[in-house]
Protein backbone atom coordinates (compact mmCIF):
# COMPACT_ATOMS: atom_id res chain seq x y z
CA UNK A 1 0.00 0.00 0.00
CA UNK A 2 1.29 3.34 -0.63
CA UNK A 3 1.36 6.42 1.52
CA UNK A 4 2.63 10.04 1.73
CA UNK A 5 4.31 11.47 4.01
CA UNK A 6 3.95 14.97 4.51
CA UNK A 7 6.34 17.22 6.15
CA UNK A 8 5.32 20.31 7.83
CA UNK A 9 7.36 22.56 9.95
CA UNK A 10 7.21 26.43 11.03
CA UNK A 11 8.94 28.45 8.36
CA UNK A 12 12.18 29.09 10.79
CA UNK A 13 11.78 26.11 12.50
CA UNK A 14 15.25 23.68 12.37
CA UNK A 15 18.84 24.59 12.13
CA UNK A 16 19.64 27.72 10.68
CA UNK A 17 20.37 28.00 6.97
CA UNK A 18 24.28 27.99 5.91
CA UNK A 19 25.05 26.63 9.72
CA UNK A 20 26.82 23.28 10.39
CA UNK A 21 24.04 21.90 12.25
CA UNK A 22 22.17 22.86 8.61
CA UNK A 23 24.93 20.72 6.87
CA UNK A 24 24.40 17.63 9.54
CA UNK A 25 20.89 17.70 9.19
CA UNK A 26 21.29 17.49 5.34
CA UNK A 27 23.09 14.69 5.74
CA UNK A 28 20.73 12.92 7.72
CA UNK A 29 18.10 13.83 4.99
CA UNK A 30 20.30 11.57 2.47
CA UNK A 31 20.59 8.91 5.03
CA UNK A 32 17.08 8.56 5.65
CA UNK A 33 15.77 8.77 1.31
CA UNK A 34 18.88 6.48 1.06
CA UNK A 35 17.51 4.05 3.52
CA UNK A 36 14.31 3.85 2.31
CA UNK A 37 15.64 3.42 -1.23
CA UNK A 38 17.60 0.29 -0.26
CA UNK A 39 14.34 -0.63 1.59
CA UNK A 40 13.16 -0.92 -1.95
CA UNK A 41 10.11 1.33 -0.52
CA UNK A 42 10.43 4.80 -1.85
CA UNK A 43 8.55 5.69 -4.43
CA UNK A 44 9.33 9.41 -5.00
CA UNK A 45 10.27 11.99 -2.34
CA UNK A 46 11.31 15.73 -2.74
CA UNK A 47 11.55 18.97 -0.92
CA UNK A 48 9.65 22.11 -2.12
CA UNK A 49 10.95 25.54 -2.32
CA UNK A 50 10.00 28.23 0.21
CA UNK A 51 6.58 28.91 0.61
CA UNK A 52 7.00 32.50 -0.83
CA UNK A 53 7.24 30.83 -4.36
CA UNK A 54 3.69 29.27 -4.18
CA UNK A 55 0.90 30.22 -6.64
CA UNK A 56 -2.73 29.01 -5.24
CA UNK A 57 -5.14 29.16 -8.21
CA UNK A 58 -8.98 29.26 -7.51
CA UNK A 59 -11.75 28.89 -9.71
CA UNK A 60 -15.26 30.42 -9.24
CA UNK A 61 -17.95 30.90 -11.67
CA UNK A 62 -16.04 30.23 -14.54
CA UNK A 63 -13.14 32.85 -13.83
CA UNK A 64 -9.77 31.86 -12.34
CA UNK A 65 -7.58 33.99 -10.09
CA UNK A 66 -3.77 33.19 -9.44
CA UNK A 67 -2.29 35.07 -5.99
CA UNK A 68 0.62 35.12 -4.98
CA UNK A 69 1.81 32.63 -2.11
CA UNK A 70 -0.30 29.98 -0.12
CA UNK A 71 -3.95 29.73 0.03
CA UNK A 72 -3.99 30.46 4.02
CA UNK A 73 -1.64 31.48 6.33
CA UNK A 74 -0.50 28.47 8.66
CA UNK A 75 2.19 28.04 11.78
CA UNK A 76 3.33 25.33 9.78
CA UNK A 77 4.39 24.95 5.75
CA UNK A 78 4.49 21.70 3.76
CA UNK A 79 8.39 21.44 3.34
CA UNK A 80 8.71 18.49 0.76
CA UNK A 81 7.01 14.98 1.17
CA UNK A 82 7.70 11.31 0.02
CA UNK A 83 5.28 8.06 -1.31
CA UNK A 84 6.44 5.03 -0.17
CA UNK A 85 5.03 1.64 -0.77
CA UNK A 86 5.09 -0.58 2.50
CA UNK A 87 2.81 -3.30 3.74
CA UNK A 88 0.83 -1.24 6.00
CA UNK A 89 0.15 1.74 8.46
CA UNK A 90 2.22 0.12 10.82
CA UNK A 91 5.20 0.02 8.70
CA UNK A 92 4.11 3.69 7.23
CA UNK A 93 4.42 5.28 10.76
CA UNK A 94 7.79 3.82 11.46
CA UNK A 95 9.46 5.09 8.59
CA UNK A 96 7.90 8.16 8.95
CA UNK A 97 8.74 8.70 13.04
CA UNK A 98 12.45 8.72 11.34
CA UNK A 99 12.08 11.55 9.25
CA UNK A 100 14.48 14.77 10.40
CA UNK A 101 11.40 17.14 10.52
CA UNK A 102 9.76 14.71 13.22
CA UNK A 103 12.05 16.63 15.91
CA UNK A 104 11.06 19.93 14.86
CA UNK A 105 7.45 19.91 12.77
CA UNK A 106 5.28 17.33 11.98
CA UNK A 107 4.99 14.05 9.41
CA UNK A 108 1.33 13.52 8.27
CA UNK A 109 0.98 10.07 7.31
CA UNK A 110 -2.21 9.64 4.63
CA UNK A 111 -2.60 6.52 2.55
CA UNK A 112 -2.62 7.27 -1.22
CA UNK A 113 -6.38 6.07 -3.31
CA UNK A 114 -5.05 3.12 -5.43
CA UNK A 115 -8.08 4.36 -8.17
CA UNK A 116 -7.40 0.59 -10.03
CA UNK A 117 -9.40 -0.58 -7.36
CA UNK A 118 -12.34 1.82 -8.12
CA UNK A 119 -12.33 0.96 -11.62
CA UNK A 120 -10.69 4.12 -12.71
CA UNK A 121 -7.28 4.91 -14.74
CA UNK A 122 -4.61 2.22 -14.76
CA UNK A 123 -1.89 2.97 -12.66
Amino acid sequence: MKYMFLLYSATHAGPAEGSPEAAAEMQEWFAYTRAMAEAGILVAGDPLHPIESATTITTRDGATVTTDGPFAETKEVLGGYYIVDVPDLDAALAWGSKAPTARYGSVEVRPVVDLSTLGGAPD
